[in-house]
């Protein structure tokens, strides 16, 4: 499995949604390739993460990714995009083309990632080839091509293709596929061979393939319609169509023929942008193995007992084994640094390189630029990371990593389970770039995910791999008190048992300031009826019973204290005393009936859907009692942007993919307080 050119490698990315057959196709490609391989067992792990196998076919090596199609786990989708050069993007024949394989083909546009489509289950009932490539037209562009057409031994029988390149039928109908040069063309074949061709040539800009093409199309060299074919679908413009039956096995041999001969090589794929640790822009990495040493973590696994394994992408240079690198994690610079993910550049020792025989990790001694390998307990590298040359430190631009948008409060289920969550916790975010530990209102503990799903895998980590049972609880959210008007006030705090006693009275006037003007202590004391040395003692008293709230135990904000007036003693009057007063004065301005509201926060909504999904989000969010400021058309997308209670986006995440049929997303961002309706008051009151 040793290359010795980046040209000899395949970087290929299986992307698909549900029901697809894209784990099927996975599975079946494997089996064609690679002696003895049984299959990999299916469970939610497997199903949830970026999985590689590699096998050789022709002359090339395959690293073949299987990313997650469940929206869910688009982190690991765009982990796998960076990785690869080229896409398998499975479709299934006997569907539409619906919103959530629209989402992940527009992950693969935003990426420039070339494709080329499989079909699959063109043997249901309903199922129609061209109807099938009519649609992949409408939805993806006129750059969609088919290389391969299906051939049928009747309605529903798929039993081989035809190559329109090649001009050979491929016959599967005896169990093993048997190639033969096509005598007579049918119309289906003259339909589709010449826009490929012509696609194909104007992609690759080969103006000598054109004239040999108007001169004489039949007799064109395949050798020369193949070199093209690569660098056309490199291009990331034309997306060649092949018809697979997962099933049966037909056209897995054209799928792995187009993977050594229409797929791009890693130095046709344009490696990601390169900076110094400074972040000054640095030439963009070629594939070359004699060049500096670039490389980054693709995705990190953990294991209590193994530790760490990190899947690595070399987009240049050479990875030896004992070889020292620098390490640079920079997750600031895309606004998305936390405590789990601290910025850091330090270097490491690498020990052992394993690289994928099939499923089967081998050990090696180098890799070179191109290749894809893994490197078990780096001690500092995660997700994102770059491995670079210690002498030429860089950092490779991160791809975007997906925002974490479902909350989950939980806590400890018992004093044990309490010591270790904290150490669980730490590893699960730094194998999983999608979640984000938050201490929220109340110092609850909340655990950002980026669905259900996604909350439900982890919480099974929890238990499986650390032995940490955690309980789920509502999740309360950061509301803050206000006072409505102005009120006057006195807080008397005497008290005598005996020896010293405590003395305070001050008397106060509350008004309400503006929203975000937080907290204004006035002195008007005159004639020294609170002595000086007291008054921050009243102060002191104030904030802090304003920071424990007076109505329902949320901070109180955005008012103004003026203390214009009291009793001193001169014996026992105290520090402590006038502070007991300042507090009760605050609960006592509180006491009359609608003095005290509550305020909620609003966050700036933005969602972005397929146009036809418009109405049913505005009605949702104004339904969340959220101000719709407006929207926008985007292409074939609507932007609509509101600001809705964060109250009412505990599940926002799950409720508008129900809503928008996988085909939405949103962004949240905090825009500030406002007061919460009277009607509400009183589910939140003590």
């Amino acid at each position: 499995m040793q290359v010795d050119s980046p040209d000899g490698v395949r970087n290929v990315v299986l992307i698909g949604n549900a029901g697809s057959g894209k784990t099927t196709l996975f599975e079946q490609l494997l089996k064609a390739r690679v002696p003895g391989y049984r299959g990999e067992k299916e469970d939610a792990e497997r199903a949830a993460q970026l999985f590689v196998a590699s096998f050789a076919t022709g002359d090339v090596v395959v690293n073949l990714l299987d990313a997650p199609g469940h929206p869910d786990f688009v982190g690991e989708l765009r982990a796998g995009i960076r990785a690869a050069d080229a896409a398998i993007f499975v479709l299934s024949a006997a569907d539409d083309i619906d919103g959530a394989a629209q989402a992940l083909w527009e992950e693969c546009r935003e990426a420039n990632l070339p494709r080329v489509i499989v079909l699959t289950k063109l043997d249901a009932g309903h199922a129609d080839f061209d109807d099938s490539v009519e649609q992949c037209q409408a939805v993806f562009g006129d750059g969609v091509r088919p290389t391969h057409v299906p051939t049928y031994a009747g309605p529903g029988q798929v039993v081989g293709n035809i190559g329109l390149l090649s001009l050979e039928e491929h016959d599967y109908s005896a169990g093993e596929p048997v190639s033969r040069t096509l005598n007579a063309h049918d119309d289906q074949v003259e339909a589709y061979r010449g826009p490929l061709i012509e696609s194909i040539i104007a992609e690759a800009e080969d103006e000598g393939l054109m004239d040999s093409y108007l001169e004489d199309d039949e007799h064109l060299s395949l050798q020369d319609l193949l070199d093209d074919l690569m660098k056309a679908v490199a291009t990331a413009n034309l997306f060649p169509v092949v018809p697979v039956q997962t099933g049966t096995g037909v056209g897995i041999e054209e799928l792995l023929r187009l993977i050594e001969h229409g797929f791009p090589t890693p130095g046709m794929h344009p490696n990601p942008p390169l900076t110094t640790t400074d972040g000054e822009v640095l030439p963009q990495p070629d594939s070359d193995p004699s060049a500096p040493l670039v490389a980054q973590v693709i995705r990190t696994t953990t294991d209590p007992f193994a530790g760490r394994l990190s899947m690595v992408r070399i987009f240049s240079g050479t990875l030896h084994s004992d070889d020292v690198v620098h390490v640079s994690g920079h997750r600031s610079w895309v606004g998305r640094e936390d405590s789990a993910h601290p910025d850091h550049d330090n270097e490491e020792r690498i020990g052992l390189i394993q690289g994928a025989v099939g499923t089967e990790l081998k050990p090696r001694q180098q890799a070179i630029a191109g290749e894809i390998v893994l490197l078990p307990k780096l001690g500092t590298a995660e997700t994102c990371d770059t491995l670079s040359a210690k002498d030429r430190p860089g950092v490779v631009e991160a791809w975007p990593l997906p925002d974490p948008l479902l909350p989950l409060a939980i806590r400890a289920a018992t004093r044990n389970d309490e010591d270790k969550l904290a150490g669980a916790l730490q590893r699960l975010a730094v194998e999983d770039s999608s979640v984000r530990l938050d201490r929220g209102a109340g110092d609850q503990l909340v655990l950002w995910t980026t669905g259900q799903a996604h909350a439900d895998l982890l919480l099974g980590r929890l238990v499986e791999r650390y032995g940490v049972r955690v309980e789920q609880e509502e999740l309360k959210i950061p509301m803050r008190e206000t006072f409505t008007g102005a009120a006057t006030a006195m807080g008397r705090h005497v008290k005598q048992s005996g020896g010293h006693g405590q003395y305070a009275v001050c008397n106060i006037e509350v008004e309400p300031l503006d929203r975000g003007a937080g907290f204004e202590f006035v002195d008007k004391v005159v004639g020294g009826a609170v002595p000086r040395q007291f008054i921050p003692s009243v102060e002191k008293g104030i904030r802090n019973q304003l920071e424990k709230g007076v109505f329902a135990g949320y901070p109180m904000v955005d008012v103004r204290v003026t203390l214009y007036d009291g009793k001193a003693h001169s014996v026992d009057s105290s520090d402590m005393a006038f502070q007991m007063a300042g507090a009760l004065a605050i609960k006592e301005a509180a006491s009359n009936d609608g003095a005290v509201a509550l305020l909620e926060p609003l966050d700036l909504v933005t969602v972005t859907v397929g146009e036809e999904y418009l109405g049913p989000v505005m009605t949702d969010l104004s339904g969340r009692r959220g101000q719709l400021l407006g929207s926008d058309q985007v292409g074939r997308k609507a932007v609509v942007k509101a600001l809705v209670p964060q109250a009412e986006l505990a599940r926002y995440a799950i409720d508008l993919r129900g809503i928008a049929h996988g085909s939405g997303s949103f962004t949240r961002d905090f825009h500030g307080y406002e007061l919460l309706p009277s009607q509400l008051l009183a589910k939140y009151r003590k």
